[in-house]
Order: structure tokens, then C-alpha cells, then sequence
């Protein structure tokens, strides 16, 4: 019974997360849509506009998980029972940052999307990606879908804390936003490169070079964070690359 409870709320907690995320526009909350806030912070880690259509294919992956979990054959599956609550603690978490951002309270938005990210790390620890096999179908609707959607919110983590520093007026330590930027990009790419060559995972380094192509198209007027953006993202599918050989050459 706890099973099939935990399979209900996983995939109630996604359709409450897309239905608030489309009203939130359609509406829209507060009388302001995302990207209209996102647009009023002079940050240099926010990608051009269609960079966030990626949300349309998490959601897909995210979709296609909820409904695999759900199904009578998977309650007993004991990845999918370690992942528990986490996966509807990170839609709650989804939601609270959608209305905090919307209604202006931007230090909380840091703490829900801090919350979103931890239980995504965790979700991915769980389900053991990168460290076990597991059939090809699981692998599609299971582990891909949190793989791209880690890679997203770990670039949505950065955005979010450069853009309340920015709302605050954080003086940076009298370094240039641009150089920050740059700073970002290179952590950004650190990140990737540890991710993929110790779990082999190409889904999430593609979500980084994604963004960070993104980053260099809207700021390529400012060519210290264009081109360092651009060489980041080479850094990032190199890394990519020798990932893939690694993996290779251990299986």
C-alpha cells in the first residue's frame, strides 16, 4: 500500500508542478510572466530566451518518469523505492520558487531552488547513475529525464543566486560583473567535467554546453563573457568526449 501511495504522489506532484508552471505565464502570476523578471537583472549568466525551451523536454522526460513509476509492474522496484518522496519534494520545491519569484521574494528563491537542487543530487545518488546497469527502458524514462534535469537546474542554481546578488546590489568585491561571469562559467564547466567523467554522464554535460551556448549568443556584445562562454562550452564537449571514451573502454 505505502507503494502505491508513493506512486500517486509522485505523479500528482508533476501534474500540480506543470499546471502551476503554465498559469503562471497564462495568467500571468503577480501580473508578470518569468522571463519579464529574469529580464530586469543586468546578469551575464542568463542564456538567450530560447535556451528555456529545454523546459518543454524536461517535462516530457519528467512525464514519461511519472507515469513509468506509476505502473503496478514498478512499485517494487527498489531504485524507484529509494527514490521515495524525494522526486514530489523537488516539484513542491518547483512551485514554491515559481511563486516567490513571481511575487519578488528573491533571497527565498534562492533557499527553494537550493531545495530543488539538493533533491535532485539526491534522486540521482539513489538511482545509482553512472555505478549500476539497469534495463535500456528504465535507463530512457527513469535515469535520462534526471539527468537533463539536473544539468538545467544546476545552470538555473547559478542564474539564481547572480541574480539576487544583483537585486541587492552586491558590490562583487569590486570585481567586474563581466570577470564574475567568467568565474561562473568556468566553475559551471568544472561542475560538468566532474559529472561526466566520474558517472559517464553525456545527457548532462549536453544540458551545460546547451546553456552555455545560450550565454554567448545573448552576450555577444560583451566579449569577455561571449568568448570565454564560447571556450568554456569547447572545454565542456571535449570532456564529453574523453567521458564517452572512458565509459568505452570500462564497459
Amino acid at each position: 500500500m505505502k507503494d502505491t501511495i508513493r506512486q500517486w504522489v509522485n505523479l500528482l506532484a508533476l501534474g500540480a508542478t506543470v499546471v502551476a508552471n503554465g498559469l503562471a505565464n497564462a495568467l500571468p502570476l503577480n501580473g508578470q510572466t518569468t522571463g519579464e523578471i529574469s529580464d530586469r537583472f543586468q546578469v551575464y549568466f542568463v542564456p538567450a530566451g530560447y535556451v528555456f525551451s529545454i523546459w518543454g523536454l524536461i517535462y516530457l522526460g519528467l512525464g514519461a518518469f511519472a507515469v513509468y513509476q506509476a505502473l503496478p509492474a514498478q512499485r517494487e522496484n527498489p531504485r524507484l523505492q529509494r527514490v521515495g518522496y524525494l522526486f514530489a519534494l523537488s516539484c513542491l520545491a518547483n512551485v514554491a520558487w515559481l511563486f516567490l519569484w513571481h511575487y519578488e521574494q528573491f533571497a527565498l528563491t534562492v533557499v527553494a531552488m537550493l531545495v530543488l537542487l539538493l533533491s535532485l543530487i539526491a534522486i540521482y545518488l539513489r538511482l545509482e547513475i553512472g555505478r549500476v546497469r539497469v534495463p535500456a527502458i528504465e535507463e530512457w524514462l527513469v535515469r535520462v529525464p534526471f539527468r537533463i534535469y539536473l544539468g538545467w537546474v544546476t545552470v538555473a542554481t547559478i542564474a539564481n543566486v547572480t541574480s539576487f546578488l544583483d537585486y541587492v546590489n552586491w558590490s562583487g568585491w569590486g570585481i567586474q560583473p563581466e570577470v564574475w561571469a567568467v568565474i561562473m562559467l568556468v566553475a559551471g564547466a568544472v561542475i560538468a567535467a566532474v559529472v561526466g567523467l566520474t558517472r559517464g554522464d553525456a545527457a548532462y554535460m549536453l544540458v551545460i554546453v546547451w546553456a552555455f551556448v545560450g550565454i554567448a549568443v545573448k552576450h555577444a556584445a560583451t566579449p569577455l563573457v561571449a568568448k570565454a562562454a564560447w571556450v568554456m562550452t569547447v572545454v565542456v564537449v571535449l570532456m564529453l568526449a574523453a567521458s564517452v571514451l572512458l565509459k568505452r573502454r570500462s564497459g
